[in-house]
């Protein structure tokens, strides 16, 4: 059976990770049989890593601050999980499932594909983040 998504409810969790006026921060999707749906939306990123199980597959959507102390901004990361107790036909699926994401969640800056509950940490999402930023013309001064 084929994947579906739920389109309007996808696209509307996206748009509220991406505006400055809203508290969302982050956005979670998941399967609900073969439909991935918006399953959470938040604001604090522990709280994030809790949407996220060893057996299941899923998808995330954050927005952090970056920069330096002379150029504070806002980026997104798109996030795709694969739990280590996922099954292989599962796991084989995820690339087209994540290609269908794509066509409604189109800017990130970085894309990170995690499989262990150990890689939701926030120092990693921020130092991926920060290089693909390019340069960078502060002090050193990261202290955001």
């Amino acid at each position: 059976m084929a994947t579906s998504l739920d389109t309007e409810a996808i696209r509307e969790a996206y748009e509220d990770v991406r505006a400055d006026s809203s508290e969302t921060q982050w956005a979670v999707f998941k399967f609900d049989g073969q439909r991935i749906v918006c399953s959470a939306k938040g604001d604090e990123f522990d709280k994030f890593k809790e949407h996220f199980a060893e057996n299941e597959r899923g998808f995330g959507y954050i927005r952090l601050q970056t920069g330096d102390e002379m150029s504070k901004r806002q980026k997104f990361l798109f996030v795709t999980w694969i739990g280590p107790a996922v099954s292989v036909i599962q796991r084989a699926k995820m690339s087209t499932d994540k290609s269908m994401m794509k066509d409604i969640i189109k800017n990130f800056a970085v894309e990170l594909q995690l499989e262990t509950l150990s890689d939701f940490d926030l120092m990693h999402f921020t130092e991926a983040l920060n290089k693909a930023g390019g340069a960078n013309y502060g002090t050193g001064v990261r202290d955001l």
